[in-house]
């Protein structure tokens, strides 16, 4: 048992929860946060509280931000803002298809020697950039480096809203992409329409992959539709499922009427009178 506080270093983007040691930061402050580059200034969006899980294995911060890290903060987010416009202007004189998607500038330190605007882009295909990165070298006075990004870090990057009108997944608390199948949505009775199963990133949407374990189990012992079963209110067809609800709905014999049964009760019209026989 411990203390979190959740942090974010762009409104409404994707949350980092920190252990906040002997602080106690309440929302809206702002904080610095531990990182590869070094400290950087993040928003508290959740302020410290206690929480039942484990807290070791999270960094902790590194203090409340002072008025000097919060001008390093405004020159770095203004040195990224002009760094994107000169990406965006020289992109369209080379004529190249790419996308600025983020940029990253990190200030000189004694270890780098110099200051380091990252830039990443999508592109369709592999771009020959050479050119580009020596007329953003001198056009932003520092070293230059693109990355291109696939359609799911795009996402991730960029952020958005799903069609459940929530934040991405990718952009909020997903950390690995785990692979998803169209078999995922065939199992799941979903329509294989690419604009109904499809996210933000043009991909299948991580989320099948959330509740097709729950509809694996459901199938595998379940009824299938068109078997004859037996329900405590007679015998019938299965003419569906309903795996949210664990029933199958039955056409009873009796009046043709259709009725949820749950898994458990329906069965198979030999089960149910072999599990007579064993009760005699």
């Amino acid at each position: 048992m411990g203390m979190l506080c959740a942090v974010s270093f762009n409104r409404y983007g994707r949350l980092y929860y920190l252990d906040p040691g002997e602080l106690r930061p309440q929302v809206g402050d702002r904080v610095l946060v531990p990182t590869d580059e070094g400290p950087e200034v993040a928003e508290c969006v959740w302020a410290a509280q206690w929480v039942s899980e484990d807290t070791d294995g999270f960094p902790k911060l590194a203090g409340l931000a002072e008025d000097d890290d919060l001008r390093r903060d405004e020159m770095l987010r203004r040195r990224k803002a002009e760094a994107k416009v000169a990406a965006k202007r020289l992109i369209r004189e080379h004529g190249l298809p790419m996308k600025v998607v983020a940029v990253d500038h990190v200030l000189a330190t004694p270890e780098n020697g110099s200051d380091r605007t990252t830039i990443y882009f999508t592109a369709p295909h592999r771009v020959d950039f050479r050119s580009l990165v020596r007329d953003l070298g001198a056009t932003l006075h520092c070293r230059v480096e693109l990355r291109q990004l696939s359609a799911r870090d795009s996402a991730r990057v960029q952020g958005g809203i799903g069609s459940c009108g929530r934040d991405l997944c990718c952009a909020t608390f997903l950390t690995d992409f785990e692979p998803v199948t169209i078999r995922m949505a065939k199992d799941q009775d979903l329509p294989l329409n690419p604009l109904r199963i499809s996210g933000a990133c043009g991909r299948l949407m991580c989320c099948l992959k959330y509740e097709h374990p729950l509809y694996s189990s459901f199938n595998s012992s379940a009824p299938p539709i068109g078997s004859r079963v037996a329900t405590p209110e007679g015998s019938g067809r299965v003419v569906g499922h309903n795996v949210p609800k664990d029933a199958v709905i039955v056409r009873m014999d009796s009046d043709g009427s259709r009725r949820p049964c749950s898994r458990a009760s329906a069965c198979a019209p030999r089960q149910a009178h072999e599990e007579r026989y064993n009760e005699e």
